[in-house]
């Protein structure tokens, strides 16, 4: 049973069959660079490396944590959630502004619960990750390299 907002037509096909004949030497980078571009991957995977890298920061073990309370809870808490958004980014990009707006929320509670959002360096990640998964857009034709520069025009 086909689904008719996914018939293959004979321009597509040949459309694919390019793509993966353009580079026959490597037969996966085709289809990395199409899952790549379905997606918000750089934003996912800098709030990714934001909630690891924050995750890094606490030296505590969990039975002090614990311990301590809900706030050295949360000092745990908000950097794996932060880890979770970023791999839903990347795998379920059709509620990144749901997962964008989260993760920025996570991210700027971390400044107070996590050493100052991970000595600043996963507080940056974050915030630039989320502003990249807001503001990337689906289903954009692909921009074309310029290579050289423009030609001067003659006015």
């Amino acid at each position: 049973m086909t689904d008719p907002d996914q018939a293959v037509t004979p321009d597509a096909d040949a459309d694919a069959q390019a793509d993966e004949s353009a580079h026959p030497a490597e037969p996966g980078v085709g289809r990395w660079r199409a899952w790549r571009g379905r997606r918000p991957f750089a934003g996912g995977v800098l709030v990714t490396l934001a909630g690891a890298e924050i995750l890094a920061t606490e030296k505590a073990s969990f039975g002090v944590i614990v311990h301590i309370g809900m706030q050295g809870l949360s000092g745990y808490l908000i950097p794996v959630v932060m880890v979770v958004c970023g791999l839903l980014l990347l795998f379920n990009p059709a509620q990144r502004l749901f997962y964008s707006i989260l993760s920025v929320l996570l991210t700027l509670g971390s400044w107070v619960t996590s050493n100052l959002g991970g000595f600043f360096i996963g507080l940056l990640l974050g915030l630039v990750g989320s502003c990249l998964s807001f503001g990337w857009l689906p289903d954009q034709a692909p921009r074309r390299r310029r290579w050289g520069r423009r030609a001067p025009s003659t006015s």
